[in-house]
């Protein structure tokens, strides 16, 4: 396949999965079918069973995009930064994309599909937390050794920080309990996070 077919493929990847989007607020997982998608798409149903295999793994190929987007954007976006100042930018970015949108739509997603595979369940697991828990640990260990934090185990201690910067909300998100969060609050939760994890952190190697 030579460079031009793939870009030309890449942009109607792009164009199916951005009309799945469209149908999944409009209508939800069970009222989205694969035709309904590549009519809106302007694509033929035929490219899209060939590309995806059915509709979940149409929505699985959307959770590694928006897995690799966010990754790809926070290690941007935190480039050339020292690492301590590099975390406190990471929560509000991480924050705000985990709790958007498209995360919600996703997560929603693999909810409604849950009774009949995990197929989308394991896929938001393998794409999800672990795709930026190496990030988060690789930036903790740099913190640690720059003097920022005192840490042991940065993989630990990136569990610690995701689940501080986190906690439900997601989950809230999802249910509809939590409205999307503003700009404002996302700052105040994240420099809790950052407060909270130096605060644990402070002491012999890590240990809490």
């Amino acid at each position: 396949m030579d460079d031009e077919t793939i870009r030309q493929q890449e942009a109607r990847s792009v164009a199916i999965e951005a009309a799945a989007y469209r149908l999944l607020r409009e209508k939800g997982f069970a009222a989205t079918s694969m035709l309904a998608i590549a009519t809106a798409a302007r694509a033929s149903n035929e490219t899209l069973y060939r590309w995806y295999g059915n509709k979940q793994g149409l929505f699985a190929a959307m959770v590694a995009r928006n897995a690799a987007t966010v990754s790809e954007q926070l290690a941007r976006d935190l480039a050339g930064m020292d690492a301590g100042k590099a975390l406190r930018r990471l929560g509000p970015r991480l924050l705000a994309m985990v709790t958007g949108e498209q995360a919600v739509l996703l997560n929603r997603v693999a909810a409604a599909d849950a009774g009949r595979s995990t197929e989308l369940g394991e896929a938001l697991g393998r794409a999800g937390r672990e795709a930026v828990l190496p990030l988060v640990a690789n930036l903790i260990g740099a913190a640690s050794r720059a003097g920022a934090l005192k840490v042991s185990d940065p993989r630990e201690a990136a569990t610690v920080y995701l689940d501080l910067l986190l906690g439900d909300l997601p989950l809230r998100r999802v249910t509809g309990a939590l409205a999307s969060l503003d700009e404002a609050a996302i700052r105040r939760r994240a420099n809790r996070a950052w407060r909270l994890l130096a605060h644990l952190y402070r002491n012999e190697g890590g240990s809490r």
